[in-house]
């Protein structure tokens, strides 16, 4: 008997030394995302979510530097080819779950574009049950390592029999 499409996943961990490999990640990444994928990024403040995000927005070739939106919610940036627009999104003020995230508009946008979501968890898994969900841990405390453990979690059909493995180079 096949698994549920949700119970289906690949996943990898990575280790990333500073804020460049970080955004060299993004890039990597962008390559495997089309229009329609949803990308849920989680990690306390200063893990790098932003810097990933923005690594991204470069891999995809879109317009505008992509900043955390934080105050203005959600920002979209045109591709600059034929790619797909980039959405980015951050949550962090949002306290409710898709409800409060429905003013958005994400779930029109999100079959022609690429969606980031920034303190996405809780809150955006029932756009979809195919998602790529990237967790970045950091140590915490006094310290300026700039060392950051990242699981990257591909769930779904869509992302069953990927090799996320590229990721690492």
């Amino acid at each position: 008997m096949e698994a549920p499409a949700a119970a289906r996943k690949a996943e990898t961990e990575l280790t990333v030394t500073s804020p460049e490999r970080m955004r060299d990640l993004g890039r990597r990444l962008a390559a495997l995302l089309r229009a329609g994928d949803l990308v849920m990024l989680s990690g306390e403040l200063g893990a790098g979510k932003t810097t990933l995000a923005r690594g991204l927005g470069e891999g995809l070739g879109v317009r505008g530097a992509v900043t955390s939106p934080t105050f203005v919610i959600a920002r979209v940036h045109p591709s600059l080819g034929d790619g797909p627009p980039l959405v980015h999104v951050d949550a962090y003020r949002l306290g409710g779950g898709l409800d409060e995230m429905e003013d958005l508009d994400l779930d029109v946008s999100l079959p022609e574009s690429v969606i980031v979501v920034e303190w996405g968890e809780g809150k955006v898994e029932e756009l979809t049950e195919e998602r790529l969900q990237v967790r970045i841990h950091r140590a915490v405390g006094d310290t300026t390592d700039e060392v950051r453990q990242v699981t990257v979690t591909g769930l779904g059909e869509r992302w069953a029999s990927a090799d996320l493995g590229v990721l690492s180079a």
